[in-house]
């Protein structure tokens, strides 16, 4: 049998030693080693991030968004964008499990990666088209998931991008459901993206006295109203770390950073009871200014790094959909 270290080290090419994620370049070969599972890749829904980045790096133009997202795959044999370091996930239908893998999927089956892009053997063999409104790229090509990646079946009664666009990001709101205890004051930074619309749900589902949506954008704000899931709605720049702790006025129990631009670490904090906590999901965030932030203002406050995996979190998060039709109806207007 021929076994990959159950990790993926086994396809770093760069730097030797390493593991995927940091690792600079894979072997993108979709010959599988036993241990391994080969995808045929449908669409890609880019961490949002970086899409900003790379749509920003482009002048927004659909076309060439496309061939620096393939520029970054041939280059690295993953989707790891090189200045903001994310990714994003894929959906996609199997094609070959490996003998050696206990595994509950078997060619022909749907389903979503809920590993980075970042660490996932990629190879991109045509770019259909680029989706900007939802950070989704159609396309054609193979993907590897290694024996310790995680996957979830995707839902015959939810769409395929819809079930995407959320699992994309479904470790906000199980985190949140987590960290949310009865009574809570919660502010949610980038409130009306994505995933501040699932965590605002989630947030008021686990009895959160007030939920406090913030966000730059009046369209967005203008989703999150429709939603009705917060208690106010506040629009103002997450950078601005004085304007973030003035508009939100007496300091929340919990602050969820969700937003998808640098520089949002202060305010955070700022609006944050020092004996309160932050779960920073943002793929945007410094962990070095959020640390000397907190400490050059002199809040204990309690600050967590946004991993994307939590026990359950694919199904929690696909509940919300089913569970809400105000939610549902937001997401299908935007991704479906």
């Amino acid at each position: 049998m021929t076994m990959g270290c159950p990790y993926g080290t086994h396809r770093v090419l760069e730097p030797a030693g390493s593991l995927p994620q940091p690792a600079w370049r894979l072997n993108d070969d979709p010959k599988i080693y036993d241990n391994e599972i080969l995808i045929d890749v449908q669409r890609l829904n880019i961490d949002s991030a970086s899409f900003r980045q790379i749509s920003e790096e482009a002048g927004g133009d659909p076309d060439r968004i496309a061939a620096i997202i393939r520029r970054i795959v041939t280059e690295r044999g993953k989707m790891h964008n090189p200045v903001t370091g994310s990714g994003g996930m894929l959906i996609g239908t199997v094609r070959e499990v490996g003998p050696a893998l206990n595994a509950d999927v078997r060619p022909g089956d749907r389903i979503a990666t809920l590993v980075s892009l970042s660490l996932t053997p990629l190879r991109i063999e045509a770019i259909h088209r680029v989706l900007p409104e939802s950070d989704q790229v159609e396309v054609t090509g193979t993907a590897v998931l290694f024996e310790t990646g995680i996957y979830a079946k995707l839902p015959d009664d939810i769409p395929d991008n819809l079930a995407l666009a959320a699992l994309d990001v479904c470790g906000a709101p199980a985190q949140t459901a987590r960290l949310v205890k009865p009574g809570d004051r919660v502010l949610i930074l980038g409130g009306g993206g994505k995933s501040g619309l699932l965590c605002s749900y989630a947030a008021r589902r686990a009895g959160a006295a007030e939920v406090i949506c913030f966000d730059y954008s009046d369209e967005s704000l203008a989703r999150a109203r429709r939603l009705g899931a917060a208690h106010r709605y506040i629009q103002g720049d997450a950078r601005d770390a004085l304007g973030v702790m003035r508009a939100v006025g007496e300091k929340v129990d919990l602050t969820l950073s969700l937003v998808n631009v640098p520089g949002a670490e202060l305010g955070a904090i700022l609006a944050t009871k020092p004996t309160g906590k932050i779960y920073f999901f943002s793929m945007a965030t410094s962990f070095t200014a959020a640390a000397l932030g907190a400490e050059g203002v002199g809040s204990q406050v309690e600050m967590l790094i946004g991993n994307g995996y939590y026990p359950g979190h694919a199904d929690l998060t696909l509940n919300l959909l089913r569970e809400s039709p105000e939610l549902r109806a937001l997401f299908e207007e935007i991704y479906a």
